[in-house]
């Protein structure tokens, strides 16, 4: 798999890079569409957007280097190169919240109803940017067959994609791609239809659903962060559900809740 989309000699663009913009392209699109619905102002919403993605690709490559810092401590010139991979998702969503917290704060624009415009942009940019993984050759699952990725009926361009280091790999990256684009459907039609929608029903939705899948598919992958003998990502996953599950239930008994439609 070539990593290379474009290559103009001193300059290379990576397709990592490609996915990465394209998903926090098309999260920015909805945000903004949507906050504009909401009667957000622009400028405060182009300058929550600016700092929470800049913030969060900080926060993405700390997160990974981290778990990863004797390697980087020996190669600290790398920390720089993202375009080879190394943005932990979770790190992102960790430092972005920080700085919503704080924005929102400072603006007086309700937290919960930022969250709940944020997470159906978030949730679309996580699944194209996991293709930025397939062709980094990263975030796939144990060895299997060529006929058992055939039998599940996945593509061979990315079966064949998957043939690292002398064997195929179940795809994890494209399985968490796939339910993040259906959470992401969910999500909207939630938003459009479901009429007793309060503030933070998505956001624990959101929660719920990419904790879950992200829970089991981390259960798979070879290449996870850990702490210890254990996986961060299911460790983080398990706060997401337990969290997404609070903010439901909080929503559905106490009297002080706002809808999100007005």
């Amino acid at each position: 798999m070539n990593r290379i989309a474009i290559d103009l000699g001193p300059i290379q663009i990576y397709w990592y890079s490609i996915f990465i913009f394209l998903g926090m392209l098309t999260a920015c699109v909805l945000i903004f569409k949507e906050s504009k619905k909401q009667g957000i102002e622009e400028n405060i919403l182009l300058n929550l957007i600016f700092y929470t993605i800049i913030i969060g690709i900080i926060g993405a490559r700390a997160y990974y280097v981290l778990f990863n810092l004797p390697y980087y401590l020996n190669n600290p010139i790398q920390i720089l190169e993202i375009w080879n991979g190394g943005l932990a998702i979770h790190g992102g969503i960790i430092a972005g919240m920080i700085f919503l917290i704080f924005y929102c704060k400072k603006k007086k624009i309700k937290l919960l109803k930022m969250l709940d415009i944020i997470v159906v942009g978030l949730i679309i940019a996580q699944a194209i940017g996991r293709w930025g993984n397939f062709f980094n050759g990263e975030a796939y699952g144990p060895a299997t067959t060529f006929q058992h990725l055939k039998n599940l009926g996945i593509p061979e361009f990315i079966i064949n994609g998957m043939y690292i280091l002398g064997e195929y790999h179940h795809p994890t990256f494209l399985y968490e791609s796939l339910w993040c684009t259906i959470g992401f459907i969910v999500l909207l039609l939630v938003r459009k239809f479901y009429k007793k929608l309060y503030l933070g029903d998505l956001t624990g939705l959101y929660l719920v659903w990419y904790g879950v899948i992200r829970f089991i598919i981390e259960g798979m992958r070879t290449d996870s962060l850990m702490l210890g003998p254990l996986k961060m990502a299911q460790i983080v996953s398990i706060i997401f559900i337990v969290s997404g599950i609070i903010i439901w239930i909080k929503n559905r008994i106490t009297k002080k809740k706002e809808l999100y439609h007005k």
